[in-house]
């Protein structure tokens, strides 16, 4: 099904013809990310993350601004009705998959064996099946077995 782009290409996109490199220009620093997976994790406001990533305010301000910009995120008043909250849209929760892959990736590469970090679960606590990208026959795919079609 053919989705609706978050943005009309501009001349600052780094290559305007790549999804890859128009998806790092809108979420490919750390930071967004980090606030992406903290609003996959429940996060909501200005203050729920900044205490969970540590970003200094400024830089938090611009990656919520950038990232509701984009249709990533979403502002609606909290339940409380006193402030407003940040919540994920559908390109927002589109991501998990991205997430989930850099996640698996870091638990393979980023940590010396035995080093503990932690492990994302199912609602029944059963942790989360590697991804593997897989073709139309269900064959798994990687970099040799790919290759880019320009359009």
């Amino acid at each position: 099904m053919p989705r609706t782009a978050t943005r009309a290409p501009t001349p600052d996109w780094t290559d305007p013809d790549c999804p890859v490199a128009r998806t790092l220009d809108l979420v490919g620093d750390r930071w967004s990310l980090l606030v992406i997976r903290d609003a996959m994790d429940g996060a909501r406001s200005f203050t729920e993350f900044q205490r969970r990533t540590g970003i200094a305010r400024n830089i938090l301000t611009d990656r919520l601004r950038k990232l509701t910009a984009h249709g990533v995120l979403a502002q609606r008043t909290a339940p409380s009705g006193r402030r407003r909250e940040y919540v994920l849209t559908d390109a927002g929760r589109d991501l998990f998959p991205v997430i989930v892959t850099l996640r698996q990736w870091g638990e393979r590469h980023a940590f010396a064996p035995g080093e503990t970090h932690s492990t994302l679960v199912d609602q029944h606590g059963t942790p989360v099946p590697e991804i593997v990208p897989a073709g139309a026959d269900g064959t798994p795919l990687g970099a040799d077995t790919t290759q880019v079609r320009k359009v």
